[in-house]
């Protein structure tokens, strides 16, 4: 006898997908995505980046080698729910310290298994990321047409800053580097450079690679202005990865962004710090159709012809053809030739779309935080 569905999925367009809930009971709505990585999905649901979203995962085995700690990206988890082909099961990694579906409980978070993920994400694809409302009653009882008006009347990510809704309340130092064998996560005790990184919804792996690349880094808030910056006297400025709109949030970090350039600092940009850095000199966002998400990304240096595989996550992109001159496209997508990376010629400031520090290659595009400590010890 088939289990009776606990979870409901509904889209905007009316399309209805039902489930057996996991996580948290109740409901939440969202921006659909889905993320085609084979491993790392608790980083993922504790990004920054997708706050607003929920994750299709396309790979079935989510859960298997369960949680711990030390591979949280913020605090909790900042996405709104996952949706994945089959239930977690038992948790089976020497790693491991708690059972997914247990640590989605505690922390208020809604998973929805037993779904036809290829077929959902066919519907991402064709359609685009559709607003959904994803709803967990252990009792199957669901208003369905309420739930559809949910889907309906969500707002979106377009226009909506989210970067302020996830940043720090506050400065603060970060001295943990890279995770090795067998110590794990070591403190930095020999600092070269000091930098300060805005925290637009930063991934704490970033600060770790920034602290084995020999920073010392003073985290501040998505609001700090460039006196702010410029007070500390830093040897760089780096632009955190977020989630949301670029536009909405360069309201109040474009101006920041270019006093630091005005100072004539080395920059250094992610994911939305990379737009951000592309709106501060004159280029335009655009919003894509259901974006890049996913840890097997191919992705061409301009200029020596390598092709890194990198992660991604981001629904918005640099529109290449609003580049004003004296600004290098340095990186393209090889799935749809989007923008991926810029640079000011003849000047230490440069960003890139995806995420170096989350060693997809698994060292492909480490160099990048290296090329930041070199432009800083100049």
């Amino acid at each position: 006898m088939a289990q009776k569905p606990t979870a409901c999925l509904a889209l905007a367009d009316g399309t209805i997908f039902y489930g057996v809930g996991f996580g948290a009971t109740g409901e939440t709505v969202a921006e659909l995505c889905f993320n085609t990585a084979m491993t790392g999905y608790q980083e993922i649901m504790t990004d920054p980046s997708y706050a607003g979203q929920v994750v299709t995962f396309t790979f079935p085995h989510i859960g298997n080698t369960g949680v711990n700690p030390e591979d949280d990206e913020t605090a909790d988890p900042v996405a709104a729910g996952m949706v994945v082909k089959w239930d977690p099961t038992q948790a089976s990694n020497w790693r491991a310290t708690e059972e997914l579906t247990t640590w989605l409980t505690k922390r208020n978070r809604i998973g929805m298994g037993g779904v036809d993920t290829r077929r959902l994400t066919r519907a991402i694809r064709q359609q685009g990321a559709p607003h959904v409302a994803l709803a967990h009653n252990p009792d199957g009882q669901f208003d369905i047409a309420a739930l559809v008006k949910k889907a309906r009347e969500f707002p979106g990510l377009e226009g909506l800053d989210l970067a302020k809704e996830v940043t720090c309340a506050q400065s603060y130092q970060w001295n943990e580097m890279r995770w090795a064998w067998p110590e794990g996560y070591k403190p930095q005790t020999a600092p070269r450079h000091k930098v300060v990184a805005i925290d637009f919804g930063a991934k704490r792996n970033i600060l770790r690679c920034l602290a084995s690349a020999g920073c010392d880094v003073t985290v501040l808030p998505a609001t700090a202005t460039a006196e702010d910056v410029l007070a500390l006297n830093p040897d760089g400025v780096f632009l955190s990865n977020g989630p949301g709109d670029p536009a909405a949030t360069g309201v109040y970090a474009v101006p920041m962004i270019k006093g630091v350039l005005d100072a004539n600092l080395p920059v250094f940009g992610i994911c939305l710090g990379h737009q951000m850095l592309a709106l501060a000199v004159g280029a335009k966002t655009i919003k894509m159709n259901h974006g890049h998400h996913g840890a097997n990304h191919p992705v061409k240096d301009m200029e020596t012809g390598k092709v890194e595989i990198t992660s991604m996550n981001h629904g918005f992109t640099v529109d290449s053809q609003t580049l004003p001159a004296g600004v290098e496209e340095t990186h393209v997508s090889l799935f749809d030739g989007s923008n991926c990376g810029i640079r000011i010629a003849n000047r230490p400031v440069f960003s890139v779309q995806y995420h170096p520090e989350a060693s997809p290659g698994p060292q492909d595009s480490y160099y990048l935080f290296e090329r930041f400590a070199e432009a800083m010890s100049a």
